[in-house]
Parts: structure tokens; C-alpha cells; sequence
């Protein structure tokens, strides 16, 4: 009796967790590509950035030019 139990248990134990893993496995790649999105921001800002930069460097050294 009790080791028909246990395999009842076991049973459930396992529908549960073959259940569980395909939403786990979704989880997951929500947050790698939430990962890869925020890299591309992060990337993309730092290209902003420095072509924002660039410009300032060049207008103030045209600017230096004039005065001079």
C-alpha cells in the first residue's frame, strides 16, 4: 500500500514537473531577449554618445580657429 503511494506521488511529481519546464523554458528566452534588447540600447547609446562628442570636439575647435 505504501509503496503504491509513493509511486502515485512520484507520478504526480513528475506530470508537474514535465509540465512545468516548457513555461520555464519560456521564461528564460523572455529574458534573454529582454538581455540582447537592453545591449542593443546600451550599444546604440554609446554610439550616440560618441558622435556627440565628436561633433562638440569639432565645434569647439572650429570655434578656437575663429578666435584665434
Amino acid at each position: 500500500m505504501a509503496r503504491e503511494q509513493e509511486n502515485r506521488i512520484a507520478a504526480a511529481a513528475a506530470v508537474g514537473l514535465n509540465t512545468f519546464k516548457p513555461l520555464l523554458q519560456y521564461q528564460t528566452s523572455i529574458v534573454r531577449l529582454w538581455a540582447d534588447n537592453c545591449e542593443l540600447v546600451a550599444r546604440n547609446f554609446e554610439r550616440s554618445l560618441d558622435a556627440f562628442s565628436l561633433a562638440v570636439e569639432q565645434q569647439s575647435s572650429v570655434a578656437r580657429r575663429e578666435a584665434a
